[in-house]
């Protein structure tokens, strides 16, 4: 069908004509002996910029999370994170299956973790449990921004008891738009308080492919080399940093017009019969249906509408991104109120 509005996700962005440009002049090299001049660039400009001593360009967010769940822990030890959190409930228990890490889930509020749980999370030194090396935060999570007083607290937390710290950022550069001013500086500021991030640039940025992981140089060293472990090692990869970096560029403001294209689709679909519809979270929308619209019947309506998206079970994601214009969000959210409208009739 022509003029499919892909509200499923982000992932589905393509490669703009100038990032394709940009891929296609890159000077390569071979990453895995480390003389690809592209991704050596950027690895150590990312690293400056969010002002940490290394970086390693990975293939994907899964490997990134999971090369620095291995690098931060041992068999036998474990991380705590939240119950719905990226890393432990959709990333297939790589640390487990793999690196016999145990994960400790806690019930998540808002992508936030009540510190008491953490608190009473962390084992003691005690032979009968795992050790307690790792607490895991994400942000942005299922596009809400995390408040950086809840991430000063938590990570102070943490340091108290001898835990490492990672930040599972995909969409952290969402995060640092929504906090305003410039959104490099407040990339910067959000990951400060972690000792390993990761970054995902085939979201809302845009690259086909492409995450990095950041930490010091100790750390990096080691995720290198479960990078080659985990199958990760890849050539001539300039030709994938040189987007990264062109998203880098180019495509961090901009994700401003999908949060505001996301608000846009919200405020139309707000009050409509059959979903209960939350504010816009970044450039996320969640709707719920009510009783006597059932999830897959409406999926596959508005499919055939022109409009792709998610879930139902229990609510339905709507994701804005690069490809997604504001005439498209709006044509969207109509297209959504009028099968949304046949299927509670």
């Amino acid at each position: 069908m022509d003029n499919v509005i892909d509200l499923r996700s982000d992932t589905v962005t393509r490669p703009t004509d100038a990032m394709r440009t940009a891929m296609a002049q890159a000077e390569v090299g071979d990453d895995v002996f480390g003389d690809d001049p592209a991704v050596n660039a950027f690895q150590e400009r990312l690293a400056q910029l969010l002002g940490f001593p290394a970086a390693l360009f990975v293939s994907s967010g899964t490997q990134s999370n999971l090369c620095a769940l291995l690098s931060h822990c041992g068999r036998g030890e474990e991380y705590i994170a939240g119950a719905e959190a990226h890393l432990y409930s959709h990333e297939g228990g790589g640390a487990a299956a793999l690196g016999g890490i145990q994960p400790q889930p806690l019930p998540h509020q808002d992508g936030t973790l009540d510190l008491a749980d953490i608190e009473a999370a962390i084992k003691p030194d005690d032979p009968h449990f795992a050790r307690s090396r790792l607490l895991c935060l994400e942000n942005t999570f299922s596009g809400t921004v995390i408040a950086p007083e809840y991430v000063q607290a938590a990570t102070a937390l943490a340091r108290k008891h001898h835990l490492a710290t990672h930040l599972d950022g995909a969409r952290m550069f969402n995060a640092a738009v929504a906090g305003g001013g410039d959104p490099y500086e407040g990339a910067r500021k959000i990951v400060e308080p972690f000792d390993s991030v990761s970054v995902c640039f085939s979201k809302g940025l845009g690259a086909p492919v492409g995450s990095v992981l950041l930490g010091s140089t100790e750390f990096i060293g080691q995720a290198r080399r479960w990078r080659k472990a985990l199958g990760g090692g890849m050539r001539q990869a300039g030709v994938l940093a040189a987007a990264a970096s062109y998203a880098l560029d180019h495509h961090v403001e901009r994700l401003a017009d999908d949060h505001a294209n996301a608000a846009l689709f919200a405020e139309i679909l707000d009050g409509v019969p059959g979903l209960e519809v939350g504010p816009a979270r970044t450039n996320m929308v969640f709707a719920r249906p009510v009783p006597g619209v059932t999830p897959p019947d409406l999926l596959e309506r508005l499919a055939a509408q022109g409009v792709l998206c998610t879930g139902g079970r229990p609510q339905f994601r709507f994701v804005f991104h690069l490809d997604v214009s504001r005439a498209d969000a709006e044509r969207a959210a109509h297209l959504v109120r009028e099968t949304v409208a046949a299927s509670a009739a």
